[in-house]
């Protein structure tokens, strides 16, 4: 079994279709004795180009360990659904896990929004 990195591009119009299709490919990965490692929701932003005049995209990124067959299986599941715009399949040398850069951002994001308000609380107390 080889290790594998995803990165799906859902048409913004479709995000409320995301965990649905999620499951879906899990299940293709877990029926095949795949396993998923991460599976990261980076939510709706912004496109550096447009795609077929959509400027903004829902992104999904999982990092999974199958064989061959399940990421045929997964290319031809993208490529028919159209809710995805665009995906991109990368073969890892290991199974990555930590948290992605985006996502080590958003958390210290919002606890650095957290502290702010706090702070904010702090000095209207006083």
């Amino acid at each position: 079994m080889r290790h594998y990195e995803i990165v799906i591009l859902v048409h913004p119009d479709q995000s409320s279709q995301v965990p649905a299709m999620v499951e879906r490919y899990q299940s293709m990965i877990k029926e095949k004795d795949g396993k998923v490692h991460r599976l990261e929701d980076w939510g709706r932003r912004q496109l550096a180009y447009s795609i077929d005049k959509v400027h903004k995209a829902h992104y999904l990124l999982m990092n999974i360990e199958s064989d061959q067959g399940v990421i045929s299986e997964l290319e031809n599941a993208f490529r028919y659904n159209d809710a995805v715009i665009r995906s991109l399949i990368l073969k890892r040398d290991h199974a990555i896990t930590k948290s992605s850069l985006i996502m080590q951002g958003a958390e210290k994001g919002k606890s650095s929004s957290k502290k702010v308000a706090a702070e904010a609380e702090a000095s209207e107390e006083a």
